[in-house]
């Protein structure tokens, strides 16, 4: 069985068909620059290219980075301000204009978790697991015993007065030009507040961090067990896909 799965990021935008029985993609990932502005309006145009791409016909699960409840977007930390409270699945679908084809919308992150905890690192886990996507921004998903808490948002707790994901993010790493040791650093000051707060049996590192886990691994601190996403970038478009069945 084959759902079509979309990962919105603040950069790009990719979609693929996703064999669900295998948590794999289906045909090679189809990725188009983020428009700017972001607006849901445009980021909906590039879904239908996407969708058009594939010539698909059916459901579209669709990873979005903020908050989503109810179809509608509460924030937009990497987005244009318009999608805040924004009925975006409506706009979609409305811009989709296909009956055969209907959106549904979920936090990126918690897609990328689905993934790694139905096909990836986390699969049969049955304690906290914490899945850290580090990219453009920081995202985050908790499952106990297998179940999710959606739209947890911890990648934007705060630390000495300042949102981590612009401590964290690889876009920061690579405009400041830190070394892995000293971007580590400031990692480990962020799992020590994780730790002390939510107390995970096991770190999941996703994104496009997870490519580079072999560079900074030696400099990591931890109380806990940090492994590397198993499906990586793929996660995203994998996890928004299986989050429909």
């Amino acid at each position: 069985m084959q759902t079509l799965g979309i990962d919105i990021g603040g950069s790009g935008i990719k979609g693929a068909p996703v064999d669900i029985d295998r948590g794999q993609l289906g045909a090679e990932r189809y990725r188009i620059t983020t428009p700017e502005p972001s607006t849901p309006q445009a980021v909906a145009e590039v879904i239908k290219q996407i969708k058009e791409h594939f010539n698909w016909q059916g459901l579209i699960g669709c990873g979005y980075p903020g908050v989503v409840r109810n179809g509608k977007t509460y924030t937009a930390s990497n987005m244009d301000k318009s999608w805040l409270e924004a009925d975006a699945t409506m706009i979609i679908n409305t811009i989709l204009n296909d009956k055969l084809s209907n959106i549904i919308l979920l936090n990126d992150a918690d897609a990328a978790g689905i993934a790694e905890m139905r096909y990836g690192a986390g699969k049969d886990n049955k304690g906290v697991v914490l899945i850290i996507t580090v990219g453009t921004g920081i995202g985050t998903s908790l499952f106990s015993d297998g179940h999710l808490v959606p739209n947890l948002e911890i990648g934007h707790l705060e630390i000495k007065g300042e949102d981590s994901e612009k401590k964290l993010s690889d876009a920061r790493r690579k405009r400041e030009e830190l070394s892995w040791k000293q971007w580590t650093k400031l990692f480990n000051e962020y799992i020590a507040y994780i730790e002390k707060y939510f107390w995970p049996d096991l770190i999941i590192l996703g994104g496009g961090g997870s490519k580079k886990f072999d560079q900074f691994q030696q400099y990591l601190v931890s109380k806990t067990v940090i492994v590397p996403a198993v499906l990586r970038n793929d996660a995203g478009i994998i996890g928004a896909a299986a989050a429909l069945h």
